[in-house]
């Protein structure tokens, strides 16, 4: 599995009250919620965004709140990918779950910067700055998790397997 695209980027601490705002909360339809995608922090993000692109972040991205709207309206908006030097562990649960790849990996954090072009392998944990030329290590995936990523998330991957 492989995902390329532009990078955008945020600092530490990006919580889900910011990726999506509790006045949206009124709905659960990706599609909206996709559309206020970090609207309070980058008002540019939801309608600049293209199929593929990717989030990296600082430290504690997803911190808050446990709402899986937050990684829902990541996803449905095309993100391929969130790339942090860490992330609050209920999203990074809740974005397996929706099958949103995220990978922990600071060295890639730290030197992406925003508008770079960065292409990911979740199979090799390889993470590649295409603009500069660098390259990051990161582990990958184990096959259970790459397998819920695949299929979509967890509700997809266990009703592929009854």
């Amino acid at each position: 599995m492989k995902a390329q695209g532009k990078a955008y980027k945020y600092g530490d601490n990006v919580d889900t009250d910011v990726i999506i705002p509790a006045r949206y909360l009124n709905t659960t339809d990706p599609a909206e919620l996709a559309k206020h995608c970090m609207e309070d922090i980058d008002p540019s993000f939801a309608p600049g965004v293209k199929a593929g692109d990717v989030i990296v972040a600082g430290r504690n991205f997803g911190s808050g709140s446990s709402r899986e709207h937050a990684p829902i309206s990541i996803k449905a908006l095309g993100v391929s990918c969130v790339i942090a030097e860490s992330f609050a562990r209920i999203f990074y649960r809740n974005a397996i779950n929706i099958g949103l790849p995220i990978m922990e990996c600071e060295d890639a954090a730290k030197a992406i910067r925003a508008g770079d072009a960065v292409a990911v392998d979740f199979d090799t944990g390889e993470i590649a700055d295409l603009t500069t030329g660098e390259k990051f290590t990161m582990h990958p995936f184990p096959p259970f998790i790459q397998q819920i990523i695949r299929a979509g998330g967890l509700l997809n991957h266990i009703a592929n397997k009854l």
